[in-house]
Parts: structure tokens; sequence; C-alpha cells
């Protein structure tokens, strides 16, 4: 949105976003710890297949989401993955978790839906679509209530209308 003023873009929808930081520093002390990041990216190097078996796991809540996947979503998930090359899945890690969005948050001067898992353990609400409410002026806010990241796929229905009707105003 700052980058190119907005230019073309009627409204904004960002669903189970990293804005506005991940990582944790002096002047964001809510992000997480660079340690947890190499953690992922060590898990990576050593065995990318393994990793994503446990990581869509708790993507898509399976266990605790009041809507649980099937498992061929989770191997759906498991396949793009896998297509991705090391280098290109660890640049993705490394730009999600080290990218500093919180000076863009003004400039998000369109209609805004921030939606957002309350039980998302791969992005925490706190510190992610909480932290970018505050910073995106009259944007609105929808938390969903035991939600993982996956959402998209946990409660599709519920999003898919909240989308609609957020287009529709």
């Amino acid at each position: 949105m700052s980058r190119h003023g907005g230019k073309s873009v009627a409204k904004a929808i960002l669903v189970s976003s990293v804005l506005p930081y991940r990582l944790k520093t002096r002047d964001n002390p809510a992000g997480t710890e660079q340690a947890a990041f190499d953690k992922s990216a060590d898990a990576i190097r050593k065995d990318r297949a393994r990793f994503f078996t446990g990581f869509f796991k708790t993507f898509f809540g399976s266990g605790t989401s009041p809507n649980p996947v099937s498992e061929e979503v989770l191997d759906w998930a498991w396949g793009i993955a896998m297509q991705a090359s090391l280098k290109a899945t660890l640049a993705c890690a490394r730009s999600f978790s080290s990218t500093d969005f919180r000076g863009d948050l003004p400039a998000f001067n369109v209609p805004t839906l921030i939606v957002h898992g309350t039980e998302d353990k791969t992005v925490p609400i706190d510190a992610s679509s909480r932290a970018a409410a505050k910073g995106i002026a009259g944007c609105t806010l929808v938390e969903y209530e035991g939600a993982p990241h996956g959402l998209f796929a946990t409660h599709k229905d519920r999003l898919n209308t909240d989308l609609a009707g957020f287009l529709a105003r």
C-alpha cells in the first residue's frame, strides 16, 4: 500500500496475516524470538518433508480445531510445500519472519478487513492482527474463536460469507 500509494485499491483484506512485524526486537517486544525462526530453518534444512508434516498439523489446528481438516487436506498442503525448492522455502520463511511492515500500516487508507483465528499457533493473533488493527485506521478486525492459521480451510464457509459481505458493502 505504501510503495504504490494504494493505487487502484478500493478495499483490502488481510487473512491470518503476518503484519505488522513478526520478529522480537527492542521496539517489538511482542514478536517471536529469532531463535524460534532459526530452529524452524534448521529443521527445514535437516528434513523438509518431516518439518512440513508437523507444520501443517499445527497450521490447520489438527487435534485442536473445532473444524478439523481431513488427512487429504494435510497431504495436499504438504505436496504444495514440497514443490518449492529448499532455497525458496528458506527465503520465504526469512521474509515473513523479518520484514517490518509497521511503517506501511498508515498507508492503508481504504476500507480494510482483518480476519484472524484466536488459536493461530503459526502467527499468533496478539502480535499480528490485533497489532495491525491498532495501526490501520478504521479497519475491521474479525476474530474467529478457536480458529487456527489455516482458517481458509477450517472455517471456509464463515470466511467466504465474511469476505463476500465485506466486498458487497
